[in-house]
């Protein structure tokens, strides 16, 4: 059974905060049109169409010259809206992609000339059936000759699990939402250290955003924000942060997402933080 998610906010204010000229909005999405890219019959959530002319607004709103834009299970392995984003985005537009085991050689390389550097894998009990192992490891072979990462979303209590595979595999990999952990279970919660654990692993990278995700104070999340600016303090070289527009699952407290941007004063109040967090970070993963 799927659930009707809430339209994202329909007037999110100009944020307080200036944003550094290049900035990228590096974990976003785009749903639909329906009509032209129909959700996937496996989706577990039906979202409202939140198409690329929408989020391109968004961006000119905010302040974000660039951008990375993430498939969703929504869409399943059909790429298809993802690559039209970024089709019409150009350069300034990078994009994560869902696969199946059997994807080509010739498949792979299309979706890298359309922008795509990387593959997202799912570990999330509301988003489905957990990725498979072994089909993880047949496609991390394949896309490692393109210089591409991995990009892992899961829910905390399967780090524990999950740790000692994700370190097996000879990449990069980005942990999505800074690992879904609690904010309100302390930083000595099991998630949260295994999740410091792996960052001492040069390999792996994480976003600090969720915080509208994660937060059990509700707005202003300042709670989730928090940890993000605990890890941009100890890996400033190896964080990312997006909106995470149109906020797929949540279904109370929609944020707006200029409040959202406003956050990044908590998570990386310095201006050299900001600087990498938004631009010189994601340049090196994405454009270099």
């Amino acid at each position: 059974m799927t659930r009707l998610a809430l339209p994202f906010h329909p007037a999110p204010k100009k944020p307080d905060l200036a944003l550094p000229a290049g900035a990228c909005d590096a974990h976003c999405h785009v749903f639909g049109p329906a009509v032209v890219f129909p959700f996937a019959a496996s989706s577990t959530y039906t979202p409202v169409d939140a198409p690329k002319e929408k989020l391109f607004e968004l961006h000119r709103h905010l302040g974000f010259a660039r951008s990375v834009v993430v498939q969703a299970s929504c869409h399943g392995t059909d790429n298809r809206a993802m690559m039209d984003a970024l089709a019409a985005g150009g350069s300034n537009y990078r994009g994560i992609a869902m696969v199946e085991r059997d994807i080509s050689a010739i498949e792979l390389q299309a979706l890298h000339e359309g922008g795509v550097r990387g593959v997202r894998f799912n570990f999330v009990t509301h988003l489905g059936a957990a990725a498979d192992f072994g089909a993880i490891r047949e496609i991390v072979e394949k896309i490692r000759p393109l210089g591409w990462h991995a990009v892992v979303h899961f829910d905390a209590f399967r780090l524990e699990e999950l740790a000692p595979f994700l370190r097996s595999l000879e990449m990069v990999l980005v942990i999505d939402h800074m690992g879904r952990i609690d904010p309100a279970a302390g930083v000595d919660q099991l998630a949260f250290r295994l999740l410091l654990e792996l960052m001492e692993d040069e390999r792996f990278w994480v976003k600090v955003s969720g915080s509208e995700r994660l937060s059990r104070t509700g707005p202003p999340f300042e709670d989730a924000a928090r940890y993000g600016n605990y890890l941009v303090e100890r890996f400033p070289d190896r964080v990312l942060w997006g909106t995470d527009w149109p906020h797929p699952n949540i279904y109370q407290n929609m944020p707006d997402d200029g409040a959202l941007v406003d956050l990044l004063r908590i998570i990386a109040p310095r201006s050299e933080q900001l600087q990498a967090l938004l631009v010189d970070n994601p340049t090196r993963l994405y454009w270099s």
